[in-house]
C-alpha cells in the first residue's frame, strides 16, 4: 500500500488496551516514514501491528455440540478487533494527536452452530457405517479415536463441501498423532497419522449411504481390510483429499465415535430432509488379525 501523510505532530506513544490492561504500545516513529513536510505512514508496519493486537483479542466462537449422555451443550461467541472502529481511534492518535491510549474495539463472533439448530438436526439418521479395528495395535488405534473426535458433531450445512483435511487438519505430534504404517506408493511405510484412513472411508460410506454428492475420493494402491474392495477412500495431508457436498436444503451433522475397536459414524438431519439414500456393502463384523495398511 502507499504511505499516508500526517500533517500534525502526534503524541509520543499510543497505548492499547484490553479489558482494562496494557497490551500493546507503539510510536508514531515504529510506523511512519519521514519527510520534511510532515510524517507518513507506512501502511505495511500499520497492518502488522493491527495484526499483532487483533491477535490478543481474538477468541473463537464454539459451536453447540452434543456431549456426553445426548445432552447438548450450549454454543459460545467468540469476538474480534472491530478493524473499522480501530483505524478511526489510531487516525485520531497519529493524525490528529487527539488520543495517546485506547481500549480495543470488539464485535461479536457468532458461531455457525448454536443450540435450536442442533437439536432440529439431530432427530433423523440417514446415514451409518461401521468398521472394526485391532485395538492391540495402539498406536493406530489412537489415531483413529483422534480423527473421529476432530469430525464428531461437525454441521455441514446445505451447498457446503465437507473437506477431510480441512476438517481435520494436519496430522501431527503435537496434535497427539503417533506413527503407524501406511501405504506409500504401494509399499508400507511409518508416518505420523497412520489409521486415519479408516474414518475417511467409514464416513465415505456413511455419507454415501446418505446419498450426499461425493467430490472426492481416491482408493488406496493396495487393499484394505477394514472395507469392502473399493469402498476406501485415502486422505493425506500433502495428497489426496475426501470431500462430499450437501446438497439438500437441509444442514447435516456427523456423528463419529471409535471405540472398543469399533468405528461408528452416523449422519443426521431435520425430520423434513427429503434425502435418497443409497445402498452400501456391509463392512466385515470381524476386526482383522493385523491391520498395518492405511
Amino acid at each position: 500500500m502507499h504511505p499516508i501523510k500526517s500533517e500534525q505532530s502526534p503524541v509520543k506513544t499510543f497505548t492499547v488496551t484490553h479489558e482494562g490492561k496494557t497490551i500493546h504500545q507503539i510510536t508514531a516513529d515504529d510506523v511512519a516514514l519521514p519527510y520534511l513536510d510532515g510524517m507518513w505512514l507506512e501502511m505495511d508496519k500499520y497492518n502488522k501491528f493491527q495484526e499483532e493486537v487483533a491477535s490478543q483479542v481474538f477468541r473463537k466462537p464454539v459451536d453447540a455440540k452434543i456431549g456426553t449422555g445426548g445432552r447438548i451443550e450450549p454454543a459460545k461467541p467468540g469476538r474480534e478487533l472491530d478493524r473499522e472502529q480501530f483505524n478511526h481511534q489510531f487516525a485520531s492518535y497519529f493524525y490528529a494527536g487527539e488520543i495517546s491510549k485506547a481500549e480495543t474495539p470488539l464485535r461479536v463472533v457468532h458461531p455457525r452452530v448454536d443450540e435450536e439448530l442442533l437439536a432440529s438436526i439431530r432427530e433423523r439418521k440417514i446415514g451409518q457405517y461401521v468398521t472394526y479395528y485391532n485395538q492391540s495395535n495402539k498406536e493406530r488405534s489412537k489415531n483413529i479415536a483422534l480423527a473421529a473426535e476432530a469430525i464428531d458433531n461437525h454441521v455441514v450445512f446445505p451447498s457446503e463441501t465437507f473437506s477431510f483435511n480441512g476438517v481435520v487438519g494436519k496430522r501431527t505430534k503435537e496434535k497427539g498423532y503417533l506413527p503407524a504404517p501406511v501405504i506409500v506408493k504401494g509399499e508400507l511405510a511409518e508416518d505420523i497419522g497412520g489409521g486415519i484412513c479408516q474414518i475417511s472411508s467409514t464416513l465415505y460410506n456413511a455419507a454415501d449411504q446418505a446419498g450426499v454428492k461425493i467430490i472426492e475420493r481416491y482408493s488406496h494402491s493396495r487393499r484394505v481390510p477394514y472395507v469392502p474392495p473399493g469402498r476406501d477412500a485415502t486422505v493425506s495431508w500433502y495428497g489426496p483429499d475426501f470431500s462430499f457436498e450437501n446438497d439438500y436444503n437441509q444442514p447435516i451433522l456427523i456423528r463419529a465415535r471409535a471405540v472398543n475397536g469399533r468405528v461408528l459414524i452416523n449422519i443426521f438431519s431435520s425430520e423434513t430432509i427429503e434425502n435418497q439414500e443409497r445402498k452400501v456393502p456391509e463392512a466385515d463384523t470381524e476386526p482383522p488379525k493385523e491391520v498395518p495398511a492405511e
